[in-house]
This record gives structure tokens, C-alpha cells and sequence, in this order.
């Protein structure tokens, strides 16, 4: 398990470093330590270890999202700050993953690119109806649901881009700023939901 583990590592490294298809099996086999032919006992190819760390990103991401919505208590307000929250966290601290997932679609096979999509698409949804709950909930000024998702899925992917714990601002600092930014987008003080 320690293999696979630091396999994966390597890949998400040198894929983010270089990108796929600039990266051979050989320079992961490297990279961890092993033989070029060592590493067929762990994988069976670098597609399906490609398509393995996008999914397994998405899942985490899905059963993350969906695990801090049900702890949220209150209604609408809450449940889209604890998303946005979560949301910008996982980027940040997830930036090459987050990277990866953004410029190796393109890299992907037809079922894998399939099951990635799919999962977008899920968590998608799931701000949509968070934004959607809040109209309906606060009579927040939505212009488009989707749109407004979109904007979130964009700070998330912007923030993985700049963010650098050693920086200027705190995680802290960052998150409560994106909030109060969606929020204002929305016409909702955010003070107000304290």
C-alpha cells in the first residue's frame, strides 16, 4: 500500500510539474524508487493511474461537500457559506490535484473521461441547488443559479493558482473573503448571517 501510495504522489508531482504526456512511467518509476517493471505490480498503465487520481479527487471532493453540508445547522445562508468554505479550503489545499484535474481532461479515455464528467456535473448540481435554496430561502438577487455556480467552481480553480500558505493572507482571511464576495453578489450581508 505504501508503494501505490507514493506511486500516486509521484505521479500527481510530476504531472503537475510537466504535465501527462510529458511524463513517463519511467521518470514515476524513478521518482519513487523502483524499477520500470516493478511498477505493473501496482498499475496497469499511466491512463488508468491518470483516470485514478481525477476520480478519486472527485470523489473526495463529492463525499466531502456532501459531509460539511450535513453538519451545517441552519437553513439556506449557512449551508452556502460552509460549501464555499469547504470549497475554497480544498483548493488551496489541493492545488495540484485541482491543476491537474483542470489541464488533463484532454488526457483522459472515453469511459474515464465519462465517470470525471459525470462527477463534475454532480457537484455542479449541488451548488446550483445551494444557490437556488438561497433564492428561494432569503429572496437573494440570483440572476442565474448556474451561472452563480460557475462562479464559485471559478474562485475555487483561482485560488488553487495563487494561494500559497506563506502568503500575505491566511487561509482564514482568504475563505472569509470569498464568502463576503459571493454573498455581495448575491446581495446578502454577510455580516448579517454572523
Amino acid at each position: 500500500m505504501r508503494t501505490n501510495a507514493a506511486i500516486r504522489e509521484a505521479a500527481v508531482r510530476l504531472f503537475y510539474a510537466h504535465g501527462y504526456k510529458a511524463t513517463s512511467i519511467r521518470a514515476i518509476a524513478n521518482e519513487v524508487g523502483i524499477q520500470v517493471s516493478s511498477i505493473y505490480n501496482h498499475i496497469n498503465s499511466k491512463d488508468e493511474l491518470l483516470a485514478e487520481i481525477m476520480l478519486s479527487v472527485m470523489d473526495e471532493l463529492l463525499d466531502s461537500a456532501n459531509a460539511v453540508l450535513d453538519g451545517v445547522v441552519g437553513g439556506a445562508p449557512e449551508r452556502l457559506k460552509a460549501i464555499i468554505d469547504f470549497h475554497i479550503r480544498y483548493h488551496a489545499e489541493h492545488a495540484r490535484e485541482v491543476f491537474i484535474g483542470n489541464s488533463e481532461l484532454r488526457s483522459l479515455s472515453g469511459g474515464d473521461l465519462e465517470k470525471v464528467l459525470a462527477r463534475r456535473v454532480e457537484y455542479e448540481q449541488l451548488l446550483i441547488q445551494l444557490v437556488d435554496d438561497l433564492a428561494k430561502n432569503t429572496g437573494a438577487d440570483v440572476l442565474d443559479a448556474k451561472m452563480q455556480a460557475y462562479s464559485i467552481l471559478a474562485q475555487g480553480a483561482h485560488v488553487a493558482s495563487w494561494y500559497k500558505p506563506q502568503g500575505s493572507k491566511s487561509l482564514d482571511d482568504t475563505v472569509e473573503i470569498y464568502i463576503t464576495m459571493t454573498l455581495r453578489q448575491l446581495g446578502i450581508d454577510g455580516r448579517a448571517l454572523r
